[in-house]
């Protein structure tokens, strides 16, 4: 995401791309949680999302065993999304939330474990690759409607491209549109211009490339390139209220407290491989931290018996509780995610690499795992890569396997050898208990290290536009990244290239260093896949080498939902809650 910010970047929640789904288990561990028997992320599978065919595009969704229709579907997380323009959404969570009301050309069908597969959504197939990968064609498919009822055309998909040139769009991938031919100087539709790399002929669309990608198709499944209508594109408006395209539209919504999804009636299922549309609505209700809604959960009264959740995991105070509860523990859905959470240094500001290595070593990795829960939520991370990703290579160049707590007298030796006793850092975090609670653990390992910390809390809602400028005025702060799609590229090119820095870009270190560049530059032109794979395991030690971030976790995520909402199964293409799955129990 998926971190995409999901895309997933995400410093407290879910990010994009693709997992499998685990069954944890109850017990004590440690760290006084929940006893970690269940799904580990180093014993578990790298990730493979294949490509289906036309027929597996073809709609309608198959049924859910015992599903019924009807009901609404509430949930109960912690905030509202920054993001609802397609070209604007960066984080898996706007990217789930959206799933209902969004099509793109591709995206990821569901199966009942919660493995994807990469099909045409909007198009009748995943793409059609030509000249080895630097031509793609899609073909629309029949039927297809706006929620006013008039037709989706190639134009729409033509306009839903070009606009992500547009001034206004500061968030959302950028994939495509370094990609496209011409596009260095384009600026946009609205002034009837068009970009000649994106062509129309009847219902298909035809991408012309300027490098050959293969896994162009995979790119489009990503919620930021998700359909917007050109007759209704109301530009900077369009992020507080997107028109739909799929079974459920936007009826009403109050920002930072709740928004409403309604049936579409212009959907029609006979188009749509992807997504079911049991409840009768969705309402989403934002404002409740971790800890208040799982003890809504725990209790199942009323109407939160009907309620699921988007962001909110089990609360790190009643991990033990829940998973070692039978009856409760039915009600929990976990699953092992593709994303790794780390601190970004900002290398503009500290730019002595062995300050940044002090950084790293003096990190308190086993209390940030115990504020979070445990081992049954988090395992500790020294890598940027996930361990079920695609090119990932086990190495810890900080000494976590041995010293988890932290090593502070290393960290005052490199100090000391770098004429920097005594650095000073400022450091950024959401307003949330439990990062509240983990900032204050990172300022005391830091300051034992012979740093001076200063901590600044920032707005929740404005969290990750805020550490997305390049003048941020922050050290150091809680951000993490979850492919795309399987692979090193979708990590290393958005996150740690020096072309991708800038306000609203994912290098979020600001780090830009020649060799590292021309290693992601070398790696991306890699065709064989097991050689991009050991391309991308050695640009990781790169970056830890170069102490860009502090690798922090890699997640073990853990939903609870009420008694009355059936088929919680994950979405293995955004790694969230598959909403378009689930039904409200009669």
């Amino acid at each position: 995401m998926a971190f995409s910010r999901r895309n997933f970047l995400i410093a407290t929640g879910v990010v994009a791309a693709s997992s499998s789904v685990l069954t944890a288990c109850g017990g004590e561990d440690k760290g006084g949680s929940a006893k970690n028997d269940g799904p580990k992320v180093s014993d578990s599978k790298t990730v493979d999302i294949p490509v289906g065919t036309k027929a597996d595009s073809t709609g309608p969704a198959p049924e859910v065993k015992g599903a019924v229709t009807g009901g609404i579907a509430y949930s109960l997380d912690q905030h509202d999304m920054d993001h609802l323009d397609p070209a604007q959404i960066y984080t898996s969570t706007e990217a789930a939330i959206t799933v209902p009301i969004l099509r793109g050309l591709t995206g990821y069908k569901i199966d009942d474990k919660g493995g994807a597969t990469l099909v045409g959504d909007a198009a009748t197939d995943a793409g059609t690759m030509k000249d080895g990968g630097k031509t793609w064609s899609f073909t629309l498919k029949d039927g297809l409607k706006w929620e006013d009822g008039s037709e989706i055309t190639a134009d729409d998909v033509r306009h839903t491209f070009e606009r992500t040139f547009a001034s206004f769009i500061t968030e959302g991938p950028i994939y495509v549109q370094s990609w496209l031919e011409g596009a260095d100087k384009y600026e946009g539709p609205y002034e009837d211009k068009h970009l000649d790399s994106i062509e129309t002929d009847g219902k298909t669309i035809t991408f012309r490339l300027k490098e050959a990608r293969g896994d162009f198709n995979f790119t489009l499944a990503m919620r930021g390139y998700a359909l917007v209508p050109k007759k209704h594109d109301t530009k900077e408006k369009y992020d507080k209220r997107p028109f739909s395209s799929g079974p459920y539209k936007i009826k009403d919504r109050s920002v930072g407290k709740s928004m409403t999804y309604v049936r579409n009636e212009h959907w029609d299922p006979k188009t749509d491989s992807m997504r079911n549309a049991y409840p009768d609505q969705y309402l989403f209700q934002f404002g409740f931290q971790p800890l208040a809604a799982t003890d809504r959960f725990i209790a199942d009264q009323g109407k939160d018996q009907q309620a699921m959740v988007i962001f909110n995991e089990v609360a790190a105070e009643r991990v033990a509780q829940v998973l070692t509860d039978a009856e409760m523990k039915k009600r929990v859905l976990t699953a092992i995610d593709v994303a790794t959470y780390y601190w970004p240094i900002n290398t503009t500001r500290i730019t002595d690499v062995k300050v940044r290595q002090a950084i790293a070593y003096a990190w308190p990795s086993q209390q940030l795992q115990t504020i979070r829960g445990g081992a049954s939520t988090t395992e500790i991370a020294t890598t940027i890569l996930s361990p079920v990703t695609p090119g990932y290579e086990e190495f810890d160049l900080y000494g976590k396997t041995k010293k988890p707590g932290g090593d502070p007298e290393k960290a005052k030796a490199l100090l000391k050898e770098a004429g920097k006793e005594g650095q000073k850092l400022v450091i950024a975090y959401q307003h949330s208990d439990n990062a509240v609670k983990q900032a204050v653990a990172v300022k005391n390992a830091l300051e034992a290290a012979g740093f001076k910390v200063v901590n600044k809390q920032v707005d929740k809602s404005t969290f990750y536009t805020q550490i997305g400028k390049v003048d941020n005025g922050y050290d150091l702060f809680a951000a993490g990244w979850s492919p795309d799609w399987p692979g090193g590229y979708s990590v290393f090119y958005p996150c740690w290239h020096g072309t991708n820095i800038g306000d609203g870009r994912n290098n979020y270190s600001q780090l830009d260093d020649a060799g590292l560049n021309k290693a992601i530059d070398a790696a991306s032109a890699i065709t064989n896949p097991e050689e991009a794979k050991k391309a991308w395991g050695a640009i990781d030690r790169q970056v830890m080498e170069l102490a860009g971030a502090v690798p922090d976790y890699h997640p073990i995520r853990n939903w609870m939902y009420g008694s009355k909402i059936g088929n919680v199964v994950y979405d293995a293409g955004n790694n969230c809650v598959a909403l378009c799955k689930l039904y409200v129990k009669k």
